[in-house]
């Protein structure tokens, strides 16, 4: 497709003798909000992991904008530390855990990156960190340590670090599993107004009802491939793979029997 920010062609990853990618094929349009959902162990965090480098591909091919490299196995050419650099700082990675410095306050965490990496001045980078933080509605809190911080808060701070880099998409890597209940609906929150923006956005996610509302496009992973994949009121509302219909069967009951236990 002509407005592809992503393209993913017949992408393998394996981990000794467990093929954890077995030829993945996916195109995200730019600000479109693509949400990968399936069961554990189906690939979605090591897909995601593999369109920003962090882990590399065994064969495949992923372009990102203008960047793109091509994967065989031992005799793949990576790009050069600033190559690579480069071009992982076009797609910033929200994970499941925060990650933040804990001797750095939540300014100087927003800051680092486009300092160290984008070689920013710090009066520009300072400027761009508070106004990201506003944007997460943290403001008030630039000038204390994450040890001071709820998870909910952690995470906000994570997203607008990843912003700062002023990526061309952003990856969220279950970026709600290890927040309390009470604490996810205020990152929720950030990712809507970010897709309102127009952001181009990949996330792998167990919040179903998220990513029927949020979401433009949704993938079904199991056993290392896509099995379905479509506008969430497809994909979600009327599957036609029996293995999601188990899927969303089983989140349905986990649900039921959460709101039978309050």
């Amino acid at each position: 497709m002509a407005g592809a920010l992503i393209r993913i062609e017949d992408l393998r990853k394996s981990f000794g003798t467990t093929r954890v990618l077995k030829g993945v094929d996916l195109e995200v349009q730019r600000g479109q909000v693509v949400a990968i959902i399936g069961p554990s162990g189906s690939g979605k965090s090591t897909l995601l992991r593999c369109i920003n480098l962090l882990t590399i591909p065994d064969g495949g091919r992923i372009a990102v904008g203008d960047h793109a490299v091509a994967f065989q196995g031992q005799r793949t050419a990576l790009p050069s530390e600033r190559a690579l650099a480069k071009f992982r700082a076009s797609t910033g990675m929200v994970f499941q855990h925060f990650n933040l410095f804990p001797h750095m306050t939540v300014l100087h965490n927003v800051m680092e990156g486009p300092v160290t990496v984008l070689r920013k001045s710090r009066p520009e980078a300072e400027q761009t960190a508070r106004e990201l933080l506003a944007k997460v509605g943290l403001q008030d809190r630039a000038q204390h340590f994450p040890d001071k911080l709820s998870g909910g808060q952690k995470q906000r701070v994570a997203i607008a670090r990843a912003l700062a880099m002023k990526p061309e998409v952003m990856l969220f890597d279950e970026c709600t599993s290890a927040l309390d209940p009470e604490l996810v609906g205020e990152v929720l929150g950030v990712i809507q107004d970010l897709a309102k923006d127009g952001m181009t956005m990949i996330l792998v996610t167990h919040e179903i009802a998220f990513a029927r509302e949020v979401a433009d496009h949704v993938v079904f992973m199991r056993d290392g491939v896509i099995v379905e994949a479509g506008p969430p009121g497809d994909v979600i509302d009327h599957p036609r793979n029996e293995s999601l219909r188990a899927f969303l069967g089983r989140f349905n009951a986990s649900l039921a029997a959460g709101a039978n236990a309050r």
